[in-house]
């Protein structure tokens, strides 16, 4: 039972993780930098891993899609790759997940559900270290030229959509940790097996005390005269 409950658990965290790291990747706000007048913020700068856009005071947004793939600063298109394939495992990891768990009615015996959840364990794991390497790559790019003084472009800073990202990464490698411990569970309980042959009762046990015995009793002779 507490098995269950923890497979239950891991499986939330792990789609709400998987949840939160597919809503980054088309999050507008990756970094994000304001311009500010005297009275009110007049620009604000922001880009994620497809464009940038500059929004002005009056709420208009002109945006410049990146023009190409080949053209790109490899660390964008290392975040994109990375981004990407922990979505697409995160999709893997739900199934194999939905089908190892003991609730379901799929996947075979007790053993093999266990190596299945303990697969889309391993797997959300791997895609919450894609998540965290996409958004630590992506931070520090932008770390590093804020603080470099020789950097003289526009200079950002961290955005919503990383924080979401760690967040997902997070609950993703916390879920599937569980999911992995699943398997050492069913393997301790299948060792505290035991084959029941059946309750022995006294009277059995006495009859079978009595019958291997061997009868001591000298024999009965009788002939005509015992009756007289």
């Amino acid at each position: 039972m507490a098995s269950t409950s923890a497979e239950i658990i891991a499986f939330l965290l792990t789609i709400s993780g998987w949840v939160l790291v597919s809503s980054t990747l088309p999050t507008d706000y990756w970094k994000v930098s304001t311009i500010d007048g005297t009275v009110i913020t007049t620009a604000t700068f922001w880009a994620n891993l497809w464009k940038t856009c500059v929004t002005d005071s009056t709420g208009v947004s002109n945006c410049k899609d990146f023009p190409s793939m080949l053209a790109l600063d490899g660390y964008i298109q290392a975040c994109r790759g990375l981004m990407i394939s922990a979505v697409c495992l995160g999709f893997f990891g739900a199934i194999f997940g939905l089908v190892g768990m003991k609730c379901t009615k799929v996947g075979g015996s007790d053993q093999t559900k266990a190596k299945i959840a303990c697969l889309a364990g391993l797997i959300f794991i791997l895609s919450g270290l894609c998540s965290m390497t996409s958004c630590s790559l992506y931070a520090n790019r932008i770390t590093s030229e804020f603080f470099d003084p020789s950097f003289v472009a526009q200079k950002y800073e961290l955005g919503a959509a990383l924080f979401i990202g760690w967040a997902g990464a997070s609950l993703c490698i916390i879920g599937g940790i569980i999911f992995c411990f699943s398997i050492a569970e069913n393997s301790n309980s299948a060792r505290r097996g035991y084959a029941y042959n059946g309750a022995t009762s006294v009277m059995s046990s006495r009859t079978k005390v009595h019958n291997n015995v061997p009868d001591k009793t000298p024999p009965k002779h009788f002939d005509k005269n015992a009756y007289v």
